[in-house]
Order: structure tokens, then C-alpha cells, then sequence
């Protein structure tokens, strides 16, 4: 049987009424998704399907870096966070400089850290070859961005404001905008990924992905707030978005997706 957006909405429903009775008969909030929300069809495929891998750092600390990629200061350059000088001309949209601070359970500065983020263009196309939506290529964006934060946990980007895209899961289904973030700590294993929205966007009700974080206040702490102190003068609108790494207040993360 095909899936429709009712049948997607019906089990999004169904699955808030059951959180909401587990927290009715005093169950704990959940911050994170479960890994079996079944309105997220394709969150089943991405788990791992095998234990994780020990390795012996007793023998040798850093043998678990062997394979990882090393990072630093020298690695980033003066526009790799601006996605809209990475290229001759400009790209098409709405720019936008998205701001925040990545941040530990206690409020504290997370010193530097490497962010990155990826994103569809204005047109809601990623610049991947595996990329199925028909909307248009930006020959001057590619999506793609790093910064590290500085003392007080800060990073900044300058964008384009990434437009909606089908995802095919059922039919009709349409991802709001947004943007991910990976963040990497001291090794490449530590590496988070996440999701950034914007505010009052219509497609909230209807994605099973941010759905899935199904307690209202975690779920509300994935959307960036409008902030007017960081948008440019007669040139991008600002956003403010800070990252929680642990504890009651964190953002959610994809684990084991």
C-alpha cells in the first residue's frame, strides 16, 4: 500500500498521544527520539546493524585515530564560512547569517570546535550526484561550510536561506527547510550531527523526522530564533541558534542514523 501524508499524519498523532500518556503516568521526558518511531520509515535502515567496534586505546591511546581525519586552525580559511563567497558570481536566494554558541550542560563555552554545515540551495537541491529533486543546480553554491568557535563557543555562517524538498518517503512528503550541523570534539569518533529550522515554518506538522523528537520543548529547541542584531545591513537577515551538547537542555542529535 502506499503511504499518504494522512496516513504519516494519523501515526505522528498517534505517537504524541502515546508520549503524552507515558508522561501522564510518570515517565521520564525524552529528549531524543526513538530509534522505532514508525512514522520515520527510513530511520530503521540507517541504525546500526552490528555492535560497535572495541578497541584496545590501553596498548595504544591513539590508536582510535588512526583512520580520522585531523583538523586545525591552519585547515580553515578566511571564507569557508561564507557560503556565498565561495565561488566567481553570487548565489541565487535570500542570504542570511545564522549565529550561535556551542555550549556543555552547564552552560559553558566549548572552545574550538569544529562546525560544520551542509544545506539544499535556495531551490531546495542539494549539490550531491546522488540527488533525485528536479528543481535547479546553483552553479555558485555548493551548501557547504566549517568554522571553529572561538573563546566564548561562537560560530557564524553566512548563507542562503535553503528551501523545502521532496524526500519521497510517502506521497507528497516535503522536508520543512534546514540545516545540519556536524561537530566534532577532540576526536573524529565524537563527531554530532544536527539539524537547524527556522521559525513558523508550515511543513512542521507534517515531517516525521522533526516529529520524531516528540516532546514539544526538545523539539522546539531545533528551530533558530530571528535575531535583527545579527542580520547585515542591506544585505542578509540574522538567525540565532545555539547548540547544546549534553544534559537536560540539549539539542537533539542523530544518534545511530
Amino acid at each position: 500500500m502506499t503511504l499518504t501524508q494522512h496516513d504519516i499524519d494519523q501515526e505522528i498523532a498517534a505517537e504524541h498521544a502515546a508520549y503524552e500518556k507515558r508522561l501522564a503516568d510518570g515517565g521520564p521526558v525524552e529528549h531524543q527520539p526513538r530509534r522505532d518511531y514508525a512514522p520515520y520509515r527510513s530511520s530503521v535502515l540507517r541504525h546500526p546493524k552490528q555492535p560497535p567496534v572495541t578497541i584496545d586505546v590501553s596498548k595504544d591511546p591513539e590508536l582510535v585515530e588512526l583512520s580520522s581525519p585531523a583538523f586545525g586552525e591552519r585547515d580553515i580559511t578566511e571564507i569557508d564560512n561564507d557560503l556565498t563567497r565561495q565561488h566567481d558570481g553570487e548565489p541565487i536566494g535570500e542570504r542570511i547569517t545564522v549565529s550561535g554558541r556551542l555550549l556543555d550542560r552547564g552552560g559553558r563555552p566549548v572552545r574550538g570546535q569544529l562546525v560544520e554545515i551542509w544545506q539544499a540551495n535556495s531551490a531546495g537541491r542539494y549539490a550531491h550526484q546522488r540527488e533525485q529533486h528536479d528543481a535547479p543546480l546553483d552553479p555558485n553554491f555548493t551548501g557547504v561550510g566549517r568554522t571553529l568557535t572561538d573563546a566564548e563557543g561562537h560560530y557564524r555562517f553566512t548563507t542562503v536561506q535553503p528551501g523545502p524538498y521532496p524526500w519521497r518517503q510517502h506521497v507528497n512528503a516535503w522536508r520543512p527547510a534546514h540545516i545540519h550541523f556536524s561537530l566534532f570534539g577532540s576526536a573524529f569518533t565524537q563527531r554530532l550531527v544536527t539539524q537547524m529550522y527556522f521559525p513558523s515554518d508550515p511543513l512542521f506538522p507534517y515531517d516525521p523526522i522533526i516529529q520524531s523528537v516528540t516532546d514539544d520543548a526538545a523539539r522546539q529547541r531545533l528551530v533558530a530564533t530571528y535575531d535583527h542584531s545579527l542580520s547585515v545591513p542591506e544585505f542578509s537577515m540574522g538567525y540565532h541558534w545555539d547548540i547544546v551538547l549534553d544534559g537536560p537542555q540539549a539539542t537533539w542529535i542523530e544518534e545511530g542514523r
